[in-house]
């Protein structure tokens, strides 16, 4: 099943035991409290990365390896990005309800004061009244129309208290979680890597690189120049590949990630680029999002590794800033296929669970120390990937 489908499937039922939590945090959810709302979505999405860790097995022995194991990777990213925003609501529900007993201490001392009173027997509360009997029936009055407005308080007090308690339980789940995860999603990337090597299904459209290929990359002195000398290269790619001017504006994101800079959005340094930024997660997964032709792979000036796809004729896809990348010129890949891993490291798998949850709880760009450059060219112009990608779940804008 389609990793995002699942991932609709669990947030719709609210699926609750993903997380182990206690039989009070699934009771309460239906309630539907902004902390119940942030677990049940990170329960949900702590149901996908089990089922994506479930299928590396069979991914093992799939008849197609590229295909099963880019799943596996997709489906515990889509998951983490998932978990990331529930712990991150979870989070922020936490400090609201912290701020405002903060905020209304005070009060909260005297109601809790007075609710310690009623606890009292109300004859020793009544010989003790300096005014009598009459004096101490108006006070049993008193206190008895107080008495519903100061447990309503208690009360209101407790189910935030509780909220907290869950969320808490909520971290402390998905941190032990997680950590026992990583090692079989690194494993998963690993076979990958192997398996996109071996492969020999793929289709080629034309042959080797091209010595003149190698002339250009000696002699460009940017990556505009380059992909504008790739655009003008002659070789027989043949047809377009499908509709490809008709998927504007419905393209999916090809990695999980942040946009740190939109298209032509200058730097600290106030260097602009026509493209997008994006801030992934260490060895994150990047695919392209249609069916392409590489036109080239490998490294360039400062941009680490470059993948240089043609989704249609006079059209280039430029992926910058790649740990490792997939296939060779000239092989045709379908839509979703891998191109590339990100670099970086992630923490260790005692730490990654704990710290992961921290970063959560900072906002979605903590923990994405990664950038990946994103452009998109028509002939020698460059295109804004705002007009043509989807923004979803999956890729946010940075938030302030």
């Amino acid at each position: 099943m389609n990793a995002r489908l699942v991932l609709t499937l669990c947030l719709g039922l609210g699926l609750a035991p993903a997380l182990g939590l206690p039989a009070h945090a699934q009771a309460d959810a239906p309630q539907l409290t902004p902390a119940n709302r942030a677990v049940a979505d990170a329960e949900a999405a702590a149901a996908l990365l089990r089922a994506a860790l479930g299928q590396l097995g069979e991914a093992v022995s799939a008849d197609d390896q590229v295909v099963a194991l880019t799943e596996v990777i997709r489906g515990y990213e889509l998951g983490l990005a998932a978990l990331r925003d529930g712990l991150r609501q979870a989070s922020l529900r936490e400090a609201e309800l912290r701020d405002r007993f903060e905020a209304q201490r005070d009060r909260l001392a005297g109601v809790l004061g007075a609710m310690t009173a009623l606890q009292q027997s109300p004859e020793s509360t009544m010989l003790l009244h300096p005014a009598g009997a009459l004096a101490n029936a108006r006070s049993g009055m008193l206190l008895s129309g107080v008495t519903p407005g100061l447990r309503a308080e208690a009360e209101s007090l407790q189910d935030e208290l509780d909220e907290i308690a869950t969320v808490r339980e909520l971290q402390a789940n998905a941190a032990g979680m997680l950590g026992s995860g990583l090692a079989s999603v690194q494993e998963a990337r690993r076979l990958l890597a192997s398996a996109v090597t071996d492969r020999s299904s793929m289709p080629v459209r034309y042959g080797e690189e091209p010595e003149e290929l190698q002339a250009l990359r000696t002699a460009a002195q940017s990556l505009e120049d380059f992909a504008t000398g790739i655009a003008r290269m002659e070789d027989d790619v043949g047809p377009p590949m499908e509709d490809f001017e008709g998927a504007q504006g419905s393209l999916p994101l090809p990695v999980v990630g942040t946009i740190l800079r939109p298209y032509n959005e200058p730097d600290a340094a106030g260097v602009s680029r026509p493209g997008w930024v994006i801030a992934t997660a260490p060895a994150a997964l990047v695919q392209t999002p249609w069916p392409a032709t590489i036109r080239y792979r490998g490294p360039f000036l400062d941009y680490g590794n470059v993948m240089i796809t043609e989704p249609s004729r006079g059209y280039l896809m430029i992926f910058a800033g790649l740990a490792q990348v997939f296939g060779e010129v000239g092989d045709v890949l379908k839509a979703g296929d891998p191109v590339g891993l990100m670099g970086g490291m992630e923490a260790p798998a005692q730490e990654f669970g704990s710290q992961f949850v921290a970063n959560a709880a900072q906002g979605a760009q903590a923990g994405r120390s990664e950038t990946l450059y994103l452009e998109l060219r028509q002939g020698n112009e460059t295109l804004d990937p705002a007009d043509w990608f989807v923004l979803n779940p999956v890729v946010e804008p940075q938030q302030d």
